[in-house]
């Protein structure tokens, strides 16, 4: 069935996951603040600063009125930085004339709060001006998907008919989606598989090799999952896509940004400078704030999350902190 949807969020993932919506026949908006990027979007059908050599869909439209763009809409897709999400959502929230599924394919934690994304959309939007709230993640550049290339993540929400109807929006020969009723568990593992990728990048960087990278993953881990299980969140769920899945296709490819960004601090450049460069919001670098003092709070030991958080915020010197890692008390590996 044809839906109209708004995508709120015209980077590398929201424009790819426009273009899946758009080819799976829905009526798409894209909706974002930069005139010359949608004129380029409706014109020339591409969106050469994010996804070069991609042509999208004719029947995708930019749009800078949020009103408009979200207007007698099926669903809204989040897809805006985890900073920008509160203040979007009390945009969108004020100009809404029905009540839409709210979907969202971001990953992090809110600074201060640390709560997850869906639960800053579950406040700002109360439950009279929408339907449920449905997570969007897993495994995938948003490079690749814009080509096609074969692709699998979840759709995560405690009401399995709303995943259901979002597994149906997104699915087709090249994009498959799963669900999931363990939405702390798919978001814990989006959040914090980012933090881990900044540490491998940074393994790269300093010019270690394949074990040190496989170390880092496999600890990172289960940092991951201790944490994510303090919070509530099934085990299970993060030797899965948006567990697993998620931290493997993060920490191994130039398509991540976490991963480029700590292969630069890796290599020596200060985090000013990495961020200046990069030119595009590095979740990570929050993230680990957050998710630092959610573990302080809540008890649970990171230390791999603690030495990334030593060299992005107390100048910690990286090789230092690598070679300081190996150097704590020694450990069972099923101590959890």
């Amino acid at each position: 069935m044809k839906q109209k949807i708004a995508v709120l969020g015209p980077g590398s993932w929201g424009t790819a996951l426009a273009k899946v919506l758009a080819e799976n026949g829905h009526d798409v908006r894209l909706w974002g603040h930069e005139p010359s990027q949608l004129e380029e979007i409706n014109t020339k059908h591409t969106n050469s600063r994010y996804l070069k050599e991609v042509i999208l869909p004719e029947s995708l439209k930019g749009e800078a009125d949020l009103e408009t763009c979200i207007q007698d809409v099926d669903a809204i897709l989040f897809v805006v930085p985890t900073k920008a999400i509160r203040t979007v959502a009390r945009q969108v929230v004020s100009k809404l004339t029905n009540r839409p599924m709210i979907i969202h394919a971001s990953k992090g934690l809110e600074q201060g709060t640390h709560k997850r994304i869906s639960e800053v959309l579950l406040e700002e939007i109360s439950e009279n001006k929408r339907k449920d709230v449905v997570v969007l993640s897993g495994p995938s550049h948003a490079e690749e998907v814009a080509v096609k290339d074969i692709t699998t993540i979840t759709a995560a929400c405690t009401n399995l008919e709303a995943a259901e109807y979002v597994q149906k929006l997104f699915m087709n020969s090249y994009f498959r989606i799963y669900t999931n009723d363990d939405v702390i568990g798919v978001e814990t593992g989006a959040a914090l598989k980012n933090i881990i990728a900044l540490g491998s990048g940074a393994i790269h960087g300093l010019g270690y090799g394949d074990n040190a990278k496989a170390a880092i993953m496999t600890r990172g881990l289960a940092e991951i999952s201790r944490l994510g299980v303090a919070m509530g969140a099934n085990p299970m769920t993060f030797i899965g896509l948006s567990g697993l899945g998620d931290l493997i296709v993060t920490c191994t490819s130039v398509h991540s940004r976490n991963w480029r960004a700590g292969d630069l601090l890796g290599r020596g450049h200060k985090l000013d400078e990495v961020l200046e460069n990069m030119g595009m919001i590095v979740e990570g670098v929050s993230t680990t704030k957050a998710a630092v003092e959610l573990a302080r709070e809540l008890k649970v030991e990171m230390p791999i999350t603690e030495t990334i958080y030593g060299v992005l915020y107390e100048n910690e010197d990286v090789k230092k902190a690598a070679k300081n890692i190996m150097l704590r008390n020694s450990k069972s590996e099923k101590e959890f």
